[in-house]
């Protein structure tokens, strides 16, 4: 048993009713010092971030705490008060709902009273509609059955920011302009045609691959676990994230049947926001597997970057 100082990481700022002590085995994660430290001010547990003398958080909350040399060698762990949090899985889902509602109800419900027609949507609006959707009735039930998170919460205000871009940028941007009566979607091609048809193919090549390698980072890591590993298979040879890679060529497709600026807009973003995450990746894995992890030039499409 081991006693450990316990102090506010933001003196102007302490935690009410923190323990000035806490005591510890060789077998107390950081979770567990988050639900003890949580129990005299009835705090939610996942509020509190544990810091040690640096002022790193300890992010992974499986870690063994009597393993942490920077803990250990100042006896001592600092708590911050992190704001309210949502679960992951609570942050993924209102992400996704509103491109699904916004792309269902402005060609079905409100095209009416936005364009002021009762023109029917032409065959390639139907299709697209379709495809947008399915896009992310997908990426629902991947964050309920697929997905692991090594992180539990993000704090609550995130999910503003977090679902500006998918609300907005695939949601109302893409709904204004693709279900237009003037639109490019529907004067290009009323009725199905080869690049319709080709879009298709690509999207359910992109989307079923993209589920794939879904699947291959899932197993990587147990239930409930945070564990990491390096991922292998299918694409994960070619570039460090595939996923991303076959979630571009599916919006391609995607692409191929709106051929409009705004599916452009939505991808150009995507892009950008996925390149940073996949170099945060691979320098990640090179650290963490430095002698096994074999070196990715092109983080997302293979031969180009």
């Amino acid at each position: 048993m081991t006693t450990l100082k316990v102090s506010s990481r933001s003196p102007n700022k302490p935690v009410k009713k923190l323990p000035t002590s806490i005591e510890i085995t060789d077998k107390t994660t950081v979770q567990d010092v988050k639900e003890k430290l949580a129990k005299p001010g009835h705090w939610d547990p996942e509020r509190l971030g544990i810091y040690d003398s640096s002022k790193k958080l300890l992010k992974d909350r499986r870690a063994i705490v009597s393993q942490q040399e920077s803990i250990m060698a100042d006896q001592e762990l600092l708590v911050k008060d992190l704001g309210p949090q949502l679960s992951w899985t609570t942050v993924f889902i209102i992400e996704y709902l509103g491109p699904i509602l916004i792309n269902l109800a402005v060609p079905l419900l409100l095209r009416p009273y936005i364009y002021r027609t009762s023109a029917p949507l032409s065959s390639s609006q139907y299709l697209a509609m379709a495809m947008i959707v399915a896009h992310f009735l997908k990426r629902e039930y991947e964050t309920l059955f697929v997905h692991r998170f090594s992180l539990a919460t993000m704090p609550l205000f995130n999910i503003f920011k977090n679902s500006a871009h998918y609300w907005f940028l695939s949601g109302f941007n893409l709904a204004y302009w693709v279900y237009a009566p003037t639109s490019y979607t529907a004067q290009s091609s009323p009725t199905i045609d080869k690049l319709n048809i080709a879009g298709a193919v690509l999207y359910l090549f992109g989307e079923v691959s993209n589920f794939h390698t879904h699947v291959t980072l899932s197993k990587l890591r147990s239930k409930g676990g945070t564990e990491r590993g390096i991922p292998k298979g299918y694409g994960f040879g070619w570039v460090t994230c595939p996923n991303y890679f076959f979630e571009l060529l599916a919006w391609t497709g995607v692409l191929c049947v709106t051929r409009s600026w705004a599916t452009v807009l939505f991808m150009g973003a995507a892009w950008g926001q996925m390149h940073l995450w996949a170099v945060k990746k691979e320098k990640a894995l090179r650290k963490e597997f430095p002698d096994t992890y074999t070196k990715k030039k092109h983080v997302i499409v293979p031969f180009v970057g």
